[in-house]
């Protein structure tokens, strides 16, 4: 070693001697201050969150992020602080359905605590669990009283609004332009029959045209004489036209809709309450095993017709009263409809026809005459031409 060194001094320049101090140098320097060899293999640089002094930024050309503002959100429509609550001069009792809930039928119970479907503090009228009565403000039972409502000044102010009859040339240029090809206008009546917030949407068509066209479907239609009749008695309007479940419900010569009347909407679906059984264990009249054996004789006939889903039912009850001309039971065939549809139904039968229900087995309706039946005499037609006015013939056809 003591040879090579002496050796290698005398071959090395004093160029080359300098370069390898100022190497050794610069690279003793860098293991002092940085240890680690990241920098300079990776250009590796730790993280703000990891570094001593992130916690005080020295760059103040960074200039700190502006609080976003909170995003607009409207006044929320059950919000009623410092509102009146709203009131309506209409004379009559506020229902869910005035079509498909009778004030005569008085339920046992209640499914659910009693609160408006109008919301809380909108109404200046109580929910009683049924309907919001228009007469006494503090109604304690769970049905209203509507007989008390005045029928004289409501009939008044539709006759006022009405004014004039229309003319045979009149109904007819207003049937023709609800037509389907002249017009999209209507208003589709369903299960639930006429609804509350259904007058509003028929006010909202006469904002724009003098008649509007409904069309009826399904469970409300096998009545279409309440129909026809709630209509006109909740709208103040008058039907011009009907042809099966079809209806032209006209506004009236003198109607403003500036003065429309305020018709508060409800914000849900109240529950229905508890109502008696429709089928007992007994028919009255009949031994236990005389029921058994009525029922499966029941199931036995030949249907008497399908109902087929969201039809028009309008004419089932001259059907049964025709049938129970020959025979003792009839039974409906109801599959496809809601369980619900089908009892209502048959409730609807038992009240119109009359007759007594046996049972609502395997989606059917089976009905019975009873011991003395006697054919009725009420004259129940299709046509109801008592709603209409007679002067045209054509357009109040069934």
């Amino acid at each position: 070693m003591s040879l090579i060194n002496p050796l290698a001094r005398q071959n090395s320049s004093p160029v080359s001697l300098a370069f390898t101090l100022l190497t050794r140098h610069l690279s003793s320097a860098t293991a002092s201050t940085n240890p680690s060899k990241l920098h300079d293999r990776y250009s590796f640089e730790p993280p703000a969150s990891l570094s001593p002094t992130s916690q005080y930024p020295t760059d103040t050309t960074v200039k700190p992020k502006k609080q976003q503002k909170p995003q607009y959100r409207p006044p929320s429509s059950l919000d009623r602080t410092g509102r009146k609550p709203v009131h309506s001069d209409l004379p009559f009792d506020f229902r869910y359905s005035y079509t498909e809930s009778s004030p005569s039928v008085r339920p046992i119970g209640l499914r659910e605590p009693k609160y408006s479907p109008f919301g809380p503090g909108r109404l200046d009228r109580p929910w009683t669990g049924v309907c919001a009565p228009a007469v006494d403000p503090k109604v304690k039972s769970v049905e209203g009283d509507e007989d008390t409502n005045l029928t004289e000044p409501r009939m008044k102010k539709r006759q006022l609004i009405q004014g004039k009859p229309l003319t045979a040339a009149e109904r007819k240029a207003l049937v023709l332009s609800c037509e389907r090809s002249k017009t999209k206008r209507q208003i589709n009546l369903g299960r639930d029959g006429l609804t509350h917030n259904m007058l509003n949407d028929i006010h909202n068509h006469w904002k724009h045209a003098e008649a509007v066209r409904i069309k009826c479907m399904g469970l409300p239609t096998v009545d279409m004489k309440n129909v026809c009749t709630q209509l006109e008695d909740k709208t103040f309007g008058k039907i011009i036209h009907r042809h099966g479940g079809t209806l032209v419900l006209y506004r009236g010569r003198n109607y403003n809709p500036k003065r429309r009347p305020v018709i508060p909407l409800m914000l849900w679906r109240p529950h229905e309450p508890i109502y008696p059984r429709l089928i007992k264990t007994t028919i009255e009249g009949l031994s236990i095993e005389e029921t058994k054996e009525m029922r499966k004789k029941g199931l036995a006939v030949p249907a008497l017709t399908k109902l087929a889903k969201n039809g028009y039912y309008g004419s089932l009850v001259p059907m049964v009263r025709d049938a129970f001309l020959s025979c003792e039971l009839v039974r409906i065939d109801c599959q496809g409809l809601e369980k619900s549809d089908y009892k209502k139904i048959g409730c609807k039968l038992r009240d119109l026809v009359p007759c007594i229900l046996v049972t609502f087995d395997k989606e059917q309706i089976v009905v019975w005459r009873g011991a003395d039946y006697k054919p009725s005499e009420d004259g129940y037609s299709l046509t109801h031409r008592e709603l209409f006015n007679d002067s045209d013939d054509n357009l109040a056809s069934g």
